[in-house]
């Protein structure tokens, strides 16, 4: 069985350009979240299209062989083609993240600076996708620490993501996870995983009983250390496998 919760709000800004949506194909699972990049127009446009097509793809066969390859390339080619009609080709960019859940597996993929936490079911370890940013890569090189990237002045700065021309390296997919019962996944935007730290997600994951409680738990976090009039869209989505 499955329990999860969707969450999204616009924070201090009058436009939320994050897009969450989950949707099923028969006892199949498909969550996706994206944020529309807000240096660039009409960045809602663009999450809730990549999300759209993502979503309908579902929709209309489930988690069919290549299923995020497919979904991730479509996504892109249609938010690229709207750009060119629209003649907006430096504008509507988006990150996303899909996480499929069937009964026999789960696995995930991502682009740009959006999150997916997955909690393995001792609730003591983590592990989550590496963002797509220029800060990722000073972690990376070692120019600085894992505990530094909410803070550093970079860290909206990011360089892959949908909308723009993608090279040889385009979005990350992870392993194929059995499914069992006590994993658990958040998918976050940067707008909320900055201000609520790992140790904490785990703390609030073993004290709550419901995704719902787990989101709330740390969506308190968010209000209480952002400036919610000028602080940017967050939005998030739980998933517990029960």
């Amino acid at each position: 069985m499955i329990d999860y919760c969707m969450f999204t709000n616009p924070g201090g800004r009058k436009n939320n350009e994050d897009y969450v949506a989950a949707t099923r194909y028969g006892d199949q699972y498909c969550f996706v979240l994206c944020d529309g990049l807000g240096g660039h127009d009409r960045g809602e446009v663009a999450s809730k299209l990549v999300a759209g097509v993502i979503i309908d793809m579902f929709e209309a066969g489930g988690d069919v062989p290549g299923f995020l390859d497919n979904a991730m390339t479509k996504a892109q080619n249609e938010l690229l083609a709207l750009q060119e009609r629209e003649n907006l080709k430096d504008a509507m960019k988006t990150t996303a993240v899909i996480l499929v859940v069937t009964p026999d597996q789960i696995k995930w993929a991502s682009i740009g600076d959006s999150r997916l936490y997955h909690f393995f079911a001792n609730g003591t370890r983590y592990e989550r996708t590496r963002d797509h940013s220029l800060v990722q890569m000073l972690v990376d090189t070692g120019e600085i620490k894992e505990d530094e990237i909410r803070t550093h002045p970079d860290r909206n700065k990011v360089f892959r993501v949908m909308g723009a021309e993608w090279g040889t390296k385009t979005y990350d997919k992870s392993a194929i996870l059995e499914t069992e019962p006590g994993h658990s996944f958040v998918l976050m935007t940067d707008g909320f995983w900055e201000y609520v730290y790992e140790t904490e997600m785990m703390q609030y994951l073993n004290t709550t009983s419901s995704a719902e409680d787990w989101v709330s738990r740390m969506e308190l976090l968010v209000r209480e250390r952002a400036d919610m009039k000028k602080t940017d869209n967050y939005s998030a989505i739980a998933v517990k496998i029960i």
